[in-house]
């Protein structure tokens, strides 16, 4: 009986821990892969290019340092938020930490893809990679399991498949739109000829 109300509270009190794991994760995946591809097309600006190419050709302790950079640099900005926070502003606060998060994640990501190479040269580095592929494999496994974050999924999905409805429909008035001025165009021009 003991041992039944003991699992009882650890599940209870684990709980809520669950459902931010499982939020962050999904959060995590959501983004890594969306940003990564938004950051590498910012990339093939001609300006960026020549950046993107220095930072792939950086010897591995300076790619370290590159990829490290990201984390350092987003501390104003945190304590910026926090600022804001304490004055009264938690929306502003809030939403420059959502920002920054956003914008972090995908600047690390992307140069994360131009220094890996460099970076799994380095022995501890690709060791404690390793490690923390294997421990975040075990962790998904767990939150995946859970019903929070499969109802989190599903409703990821159709907010996704929403919003791809949604930009089709928008392409197409636009379109229409286009089209229609087009036509306007051609019958204006044509009319002012036939003068």
């Amino acid at each position: 009986m003991a041992n039944k109300m003991t699992k009882l509270l650890k599940r209870l009190l684990a709980a809520p821990f669950v459902l931010i794991a499982a939020v962050i994760i999904l959060f995590e995946e959501w983004l890594w892969d969306d940003l990564q591809r938004i950051a590498a097309a910012i990339g093939r600006l001609p300006v960026l290019r020549q950046l993107e190419s220095l930072i792939a050709g950086l010897p591995p302790y300076a790619a370290l340092a590159c990829f490290g950079a990201p984390s350092l640099l987003l501390i104003p900005v945190k304590l910026a938020a926090l600022y804001f926070i304490a004055h009264g502003h938690a929306i502003l606060g809030l939403m420059t930490v959502i920002a920054a998060k956003i914008a972090g994640t995908a600047l690390v990501a992307r140069i994360f893809v131009l220094t890996q190479p460099k970076l799994m040269r380095i022995g501890w580095f690709a060791w404690s990679y390793a490690r923390f592929l294997a421990f975040k494999s075990r962790v998904h496994e767990v939150i995946k399991s859970t019903g929070v974050f499969r109802v989190a999924r599903r409703l990821r999905l159709r907010m996704r498949a929403a919003l791809a409805e949604f930009s089709r429909r928008r392409r197409t008035v636009w379109r229409s739109r286009w089209e229609a001025a087009i036509r306007l165009s051609r019958k204006w021009r044509q009319s002012r000829e036939g003068r």
